[in-house]
């Protein structure tokens, strides 16, 4: 995904919170008797959780992009904390993934000393995402210090009522945010901020994946199926998952799902980052040659199976983990 060449082009430090010695601290410490208006978290986690010690008095940037999503149909800001915030057993929360963002952003406004997000919609994904998306070009990047405002903008573009997603719906009636597209100035770009794209959405060609999380979660299935995801049992889920999107999805859809995406001026850029120059109004030469997806058919499948083993190897319930 070339993050590597951006870190080390600007001299930045990379740090990953699950590797090293990171301090952590439990939630109960971190935000005291805010625990207490949580919507949900307090009954997925009965004994709380941990979260890393250094977020406390922090500035925040989220770095989301504009996407479907099968769970929540859309996912930007608020979700871009999902995976900081909650280290272990993420997957616990999904049959009340709508309380859990409302429950996140209120830990981030008691945390960080500021929140900002700038997301990208240079690409769009449409469809069963955030696995299974189709990219769109769009050449839209928004920002806001409003991570609710900011989703509602993002699902307007889309084509979609903000107010009818249920996280946005709750995080605007509970102040955390602005989620009414009629009370959200947009400054800079106007009319991007007018377009509708007209997206299909993540459930009209829902993936045989995405059904089954669907009636597992929500369904037929939650009552026979969801208690093993909450023991050890659990990794059944992760190793269909990926024998689903990286053994066989990945391999024969993505060639097809990014063609066009890999061959537009922002996919050569992709390609060309380390050897073209940008002026003070972007980059005026963005190559010739167009990004390429080198794991395909076989290829992809072989390290399907490398993922498959780091899968198991890192699940929680296997390994011995803070």
């Amino acid at each position: 995904n070339k993050h590597l060449p951006v870190v080390q082009a600007h001299d930045l430090r990379n740090l990953h919170l699950y590797e090293g010695d990171e301090e952590w601290i439990h939630i109960r410490d971190a935000v005291g008797d805010l625990t207490k208006k949580f919507l949900c978290l307090n009954e997925v986690y009965r004994d709380g959780f941990m979260i890393p010690k250094r977020f406390i008095g922090e500035n925040i940037i989220h770095l989301p992009t504009v996407k479907t999503h099968v769970f929540t149909t859309t996912t930007g800001a608020m979700k871009n904390a999902f995976g900081g915030l909650l280290n272990e057993h993420r997957h616990w929360t999904h049959p009340v993934i709508h309380e859990t963002l409302v429950d996140l952003l209120m830990i981030q406004k008691k945390i960080h000393r500021g929140v900002f997000a700038v997301m990208d919609g240079t690409f769009a994904g449409d469809g069963p995402g955030p696995r299974c998306m189709v990219p769109h070009v769009k050449n839209v990047l928004l920002a806001s210090a409003d991570q609710v405002a900011i989703d509602a903008v993002a699902a307007k573009l889309m084509g979609f009522d903000p107010m009818k997603i249920k996280f946005i719906r709750m995080a605007h009636e509970m102040g955390l945010g602005c989620g009414d597209p009629r009370d959200i100035e947009i400054v800079g770009d106007a009319s991007a901020g007018a377009e509708n794209w007209h997206f299909a959405g993540p459930f009209q060609k829902m993936t045989f994946a995405s059904r089954m999380q669907h009636k597992i979660y929500w369904g037929p299935m939650k009552k026979p199926i969801e208690w093993s995801l909450k023991t050890v049992l659990a990794p059944w889920a992760y190793i269909a998952s990926v024998i689903y999107h990286d053994s066989y999805w990945y391999p024969v859809n993505a060639r097809g799902a990014m063609e066009g995406a890999l061959a537009s001026p922002w996919g050569r850029l992709f390609r060309n980052w380390e050897t073209v120059t940008p002026d003070a109004n972007g980059y005026p030469d963005v190559g010739t040659d167009t990004a390429q997806i080198e794991l395909m058919g076989s290829k992809a499948f072989v390290e399907s199976i490398g993922i498959l083993g780091t899968c198991i190897k890192e699940a929680p319930e296997f390994s011995s983990r803070k």
